[in-house]
């Protein structure tokens, strides 16, 4: 809503707008809302909520087809198609599959000045229109949405059907509000692990921003395939978590339980990447007991299985 507001968007049209959450939003930043959803009792859901609220001055509900609706007078489109199908619910994966289909969004947002689409975090980065930004979101570290941005020149190519075009990208963090964008930045050399690790939060990893990271902090990758970033001395960064690194050894069980049993730690957080134990198998093995804490990574470095104990870097 407030990136609409930004761009100067005064009217929206939001297609699949459901109960009405980001129509209200909207309606919120002084943006007049054409919220279509082509259920009955959906729509009312979604009238009810915008009286409750008071926005009902400002919000328009309208029961259509929204592949047939009309929005014209409208300055942006917003689509959040249904993500989830079947007798079951269960998670959609082919953004074809959408409802509409993505296909047909992305044709409805190149026919208005401005557009946003709300598709699943996990779409990938070649189904991304070249004209298109392409927003990863994650709120607490946890990455809930990416959403597809048309207008003002969002993205670098053309309609994505030429070669050599190709969307921006970008990763916000909330609650914080910080984003990172995509710079264009090679993958950085791996080198030995130093005294600090960097674990990028989800939404910089699923926008390929780890070389951003990277570069902000002067670091190196441990892995050229794994997403993690080793440094010889702390920068701050919103966009990923620090810990310091204390013990950097090839994995080994008996090893890490002797370790757990001598430092007396009783508190292990598990972290993985690049490797198919599972944490609370580990945990299950190690049986850790004591007053102390620390964390593991299992995952890789130069291509072998390892394990990194640590805990989060304390900023001087």
């Amino acid at each position: 809503a407030a990136r609409f507001a930004a761009r100067g968007v005064r009217s929206v049209a939001d297609l699949g707008c459901g109960v009405g959450g980001d129509a209200l939003a909207l309606a919120r930043a002084g943006i007049r809302v054409r919220a279509v959803d082509r259920d009955p009792l959906t729509c009312a859901v979604a009238r009810a909520n915008a009286d409750a609220f008071g926005l009902d001055g400002l919000i328009d509900v309208q029961c259509a087809d929204v592949t047939e609706a009309d929005v014209s007078g409208c300055d942006a489109v917003f689509v959040d198609p249904a993500r989830r199908g079947g007798r079951r619910g269960g998670r959609i994966f082919d953004p074809e599959d959408y409802s509409p289909p993505l296909s047909w969004a992305v044709g409805a947002a190149r026919a208005a000045p401005h557009a946003a689409l709300k598709v699943a975090p996990g779409i990938p980065h070649d189904a991304v229109p070249g004209d298109a930004e392409a927003e990863w979101i994650s709120h607490g570290g946890d990455v809930k949405e990416a959403v597809l941005w048309f207008g003002d020149g969002a993205g670098d190519g053309g309609p994505g059907d030429r070669p050599g075009d190709r969307p921006r990208v970008s990763a916000t963090l909330l609650p914080q509000c910080e984003t990172l964008h995509g710079t264009g930045l090679p993958d950085p050399e791996p080198g030995p692990v130093g005294r600090y690790l960097y674990e990028p939060d989800g939404a910089v990893i699923r926008a390929h921003l780890v070389a951003e990271v990277a570069t902000a902090v002067e670091g190196r990758l441990i892995d050229p395939t794994i997403a993690y970033v080793t440094t010889d001395a702390l920068l701050p960064t919103p966009f990923a978590t620090a810990y310091e690194i204390t013990d950097a050894l090839p994995f080994h069980l008996k090893r890490l339980r002797a370790l757990v049993r001598e430092r007396g730690i009783g508190t292990l957080t598990v972290k993985k990447r690049g490797s198919a134990i599972e944490p609370e198998e580990l945990r299950r093995k190690v049986k850790p007991r004591g007053r102390e804490a620390a964390t593991v990574f299992l995952t890789r470095v130069a291509g072998a299985p390892a394990m990194l104990i640590g805990h989060p870097a304390r900023q001087s």
